[in-house]
């Protein structure tokens, strides 16, 4: 599984059959919103030209997703299987016919492409929010989306995850370096990768105080 960060909560997970796209945030519109939230990292107008076999939302926030974004996606490429939770599913299957467009609430399973996909449960001002379990069969990732620390969370999660994805940011019903931290541990996983720095602020994912952990750089692969 080749794994690249797309900036923000994005990423792209590619097998020798699939592509699976995940929060792309690919424009500067949260800035309409609040100008403060300008985005700190360039876009790679490239990534447009790949076509995600899957393509999933987590909440309906903008910086997760956008729907310039999704709307430049899913008019250019066809086909796609889009899973996306209530809050986002009623938006993005109005964007553009000849999409799969899945209502992928908690609890919700899909299988695809050799992998599976389930919803867990996300603790976030988008009360449909949801975290995704990945499996391609040798290894388990967790994208935990948006999500504060709440217990409620572990009681959805597998066994034997092997590599967790999720925010540390501290604001907007995030989780700060902290509760991630604990919340991490709490996993079992192996690995974490911090998420949502960089973007509209100037944290440092490298202050994550988790020794097991990889630190994502913008449109570059993130090994584990």
């Amino acid at each position: 599984m080749k794994i690249t960060h797309l900036g923000q909560a994005g990423l792209l997970f590619e097998t020798e059959a699939c592509k699976v796209m995940i929060d792309p945030y690919l424009s500067n519109c949260v800035v309409k919103v609040n100008p403060a939230n300008w985005r700190r990292q360039p876009i790679d107008e490239s990534i447009f030209d790949i076509r995600p076999d899957v393509l999933i939302f987590t909440h309906n926030h903008l910086d997760h997703y956008d729907p310039e974004t999704a709307k430049k996606l899913l008019d250019k490429h066809k086909g796609i299987t889009v899973l996306a939770p209530t809050s986002v599913w009623n938006e993005v299957r109005q964007v553009a016919p000849g999409n799969n467009y899945v209502q992928f609430d908690r609890h919700t399973r899909w299988s695809e492409f050799g992998l599976r996909f389930e919803a867990v449960k996300a603790t976030h001002s988008d009360p449909y929010a949801i975290g995704v379990i990945l499996s391609d069969g040798e290894k388990k990732y967790y994208i935990t989306g948006d999500t504060l620390y709440n217990e409620e969370i572990f009681g959805d999660l597998p066994q034997g995850l092997d590599v967790v994805f999720l925010p540390v940011n501290g604001v907007g019903n995030n989780m700060n370096m902290t509760d991630a931290a604990d919340f991490f541990k709490k996993t079992g996983a192996k690995l974490a990768v911090p998420l949502h720095t960089g973007m509209f602020d100037t944290l440092d994912p490298n202050d994550f105080p988790i020794q097991s952990k990889v630190i994502p750089e913008i449109y570059k692969e993130v090994k584990v």
